[in-house]
């Protein structure tokens, strides 16, 4: 099996984006797999060899490649700004008062994770979605596929199903992600979206009554699975949400998916 390499490509900025590159250079169709808030992990590597023993030309951008946030969203710094974040209750992460304190707590490298990836993620994302972008158009320049997939885990599921209102793709997996910002841009969605969803997810799954409706309203394909029993992240084999069960299931539903809209 192809391990894999590590390349760049350049973004809209100037910088250049680390990424994850393997399987097939000749393949008519490649996937791009969009990390969860984490990072490239080893994860998202071994998930992209899985696909890309399928026969798949597969990319893995790294989206904290620039400098300044390569040496700050470590897997370390990550789980710690997160636990304290999460300290505070959902209903009062928008008081300055409960930030304030939480911050107070904080070293100033915890301090810096808060309010750029917890608090300012919005615009976070709004960059991460041009590098993604910007992976697409890598793939299309130097390997020239006929048919292009996405696949993306958390934070990488919500950035999957927005970047796929903004490309043609020919087919779409959100893991556990978020809803596009604006509902509206289904309508511009090219392939079919394969959605898997944890049971015990209230905060994603609020939308996904939404999500349906504007699928039917514009008539656009999709297939929904829930886990029930299940927390965000259960695809995550290192991680300690982890359902082997539910993430061998989804990963048959994916490669499927695939299998049948790209190959």
């Amino acid at each position: 099996m192809d391990e894999g390499e590590t390349i760049e490509y350049p973004t809209f900025d100037g910088s250049n984006v680390k990424s994850f590159l393997v399987g097939n250079r000749n393949s008519k169709s490649a996937i791009i797999v969009i990390q969860e808030i984490w990072g490239l992990t080893n994860f998202i590597k071994n998930y992209s060899r899985r696909l890309s023993s399928l026969g798949f030309l597969v990319i893995a951008p790294h989206l904290y490649s620039r400098k300044e946030e390569y040496d700050l969203f470590t897997q370390e710094n990550i789980a710690m700004a997160m636990r304290l974040f999460f300290e505070i209750p959902t209903e009062k992460r928008g008081e300055p008062e409960s930030i304030k304190a939480v911050m107070e707590r904080a070293t100033a490298e915890q301090r810096e994770v808060i309010t750029k990836l917890m608090m300012g993620r919005d615009q976070l994302q709004l960059k991460m979605a041009k590098d993604l972008a910007m992976a697409y158009e890598y793939l299309k320049s130097n390997f020239k596929p006929s048919k292009y997939g996405v696949v993306g885990f958390c934070m990488g599921g919500g950035l999957s199903f927005r970047i796929s209102t903004q490309l043609p793709f020919d087919a779409t997996v959100v893991y556990y992600g978020a809803n596009p910002p604006d509902l509206n841009d289904i309508s511009k969605m090219k392939g079919p979206v394969l959605a898997l969803y944890a049971g015990e997810d209230p905060g994603i799954n609020a939308g996904i009554p939404e999500a349906i409706t504007n699928f039917l309203k514009f008539k656009k394909q999709i297939e929904l699975k829930i886990y029930p029993n299940t927390r965000h992240a259960f695809a995550n084999t290192d991680g300690a949400a982890y359902v082997k069960e539910a993430a061998e299931d989804a990963w048959e539903k994916t490669e499927s998916h695939f299998k049948k809209n790209l190959l």
